[in-house]
């Protein structure tokens, strides 16, 4: 994108690439509009919600923002946009990025990117061969506990990797309604796709490709339609044994992650602090405080042979969280060609493993599943 065309998908050099957000729900409202406006090198131009108050809330938070009803009225400007970005419910994901690729622009899908695998892989061919981006907004490879742990695994701090627990449990007794909660299969709802896209993919990032899959999902609160409660088992190619929990029925938190292995474990209680820094309307460069930092008394803690709760093992200065750091290679990726953050063919091998959850939680099996190149 480094000269000026007719064609969609373009910008002049060095002028901000334009971006046409499709929903502004939470994700869209929360999440994509003010990692896009706090990154250098795009710009939010047009947001699409039949919504009237969220239309008059995206100019109030947006200031010369465009908003129209439909993501129809998105895509008819295709001429004058470079990035199209679906913040809509997960049923949505498939067609509207399939508009929108086949409109020539390129797209960045909020998790999951469809519901199954191979939907997916067809998304991927098809902007393949068209010759545009695909990425999926798999925002949880940039937080602080994470990163954290990532780094003391790539640094050898704890030795040979046995086990790897990851959890995002919350305590929600009453159902709160909506498509995320539905039984409905069309909607794709539930945790296992909700917060299980997360997990997965963060154990993928970590460990590589996995071989088989154990699941247990239940619904557990009254009234409840899509499960509420659910564990994966990964076992991956490498050997290392992945272990993640979501849950909107947890009365009492565990530990976010756990990291088992031959010299040293690696224990981190807490949420990473962006998710809350958004909600409350801090954006990434207010200068009132350093973007992702936690206190010093959040860090987790390596070492062997004692609980962390107890004072045992050392503390390890938690790195930054960094959601910016996602748009921020969106927009590099745009200007200089080359691989997007997440790839759709990542987003796939996710999803062919909650498919095999699914199948795992229902029939009360072990499924394998097939190594890919």
């Amino acid at each position: 994108m480094s000269e000026m065309s007719d064609s969609p998908g373009t910008a002049a050099p060095h002028a901000p690439l334009r971006v046409g957000l499709i929903g502004y729900g939470l994700a869209g409202s929360v999440f994509h509009a003010p990692l896009i406006a706090a990154t250098e090198g795009l710009r939010l131009d047009t947001v699409s919600t039949a919504d009237p108050e969220r239309q008059a809330q995206a100019r109030a938070e947006h200031p010369g923002v465009r908003t129209v009803d439909t993501p129809e009225a998105v895509l008819a400007r295709a001429a004058d946009l470079d990035l199209i970005v679906l913040a809509t419910p997960n049923k949505t994901h498939v067609p509207l990025a399939t508009a929108a690729l086949k409109a020539g622009l390129p797209v960045v899908v909020d998790k999951p990117l469809a519901a199954t695998a191979a939907e997916a892989e067809q998304l991927a061919a098809l902007a393949e061969d068209r010759g545009l981006l695909l990425s999926v907004f798999q925002n949880r490879r940039w937080d602080n506990d994470f990163r954290t742990a990532r780094k003391l695994i790539e640094e050898g701090a704890l030795g040979e990797i046995y086990r790897f627990e990851s959890r995002f449990e919350r305590w929600r007794p009453e159902p709160k309604g909506g498509w995320r909660e539905s039984g409905d299969p069309a909607e794709i709802g539930g945790l296992l796709y909700d917060l299980g896209s997360h997990l997965v993919d963060q154990a993928l990032v970590l460990f590589g490709p996995a071989v088989s899959v154990y699941a247990e999902s239940e619904v557990r609160r009254p009234g409840a339609e899509a499960d509420d409660d659910s564990f994966i088992a990964l076992t991956h190619a490498g050997g290392v044994r992945s272990h993640l929990w979501m849950s909107a029925t947890t009365a009492m938190l565990g530990p976010r992650l756990r990291v088992l292995a031959s010299r040293a474990g690696y224990v981190k209680h807490g949420l990473d602090p962006q998710e809350a820094a958004l909600r409350e309307g801090r954006r990434p460069g207010d200068e009132d405080a350093e973007w992702g930092v936690e206190p010093e008394s959040a860090c987790g803690r390596l070492g062997a042979g004692a609980s962390p709760r107890a004072g045992g093992g050392e503390p390890v200065p938690t790195l930054p969280g960094d959601y910016p750091a996602y748009y921020a290679a969106i927009a590099r990726a745009l200007r200089e060609g080359g691989r997007p953050p997440v790839t759709a063919t990542e987003a796939a091998a996710a999803l062919r493993v909650l498919e095999a959850a699914k199948v795992s939680a229902a029939e009360g099996r072990t499924v394998r599943i097939e190594e890919r190149a």
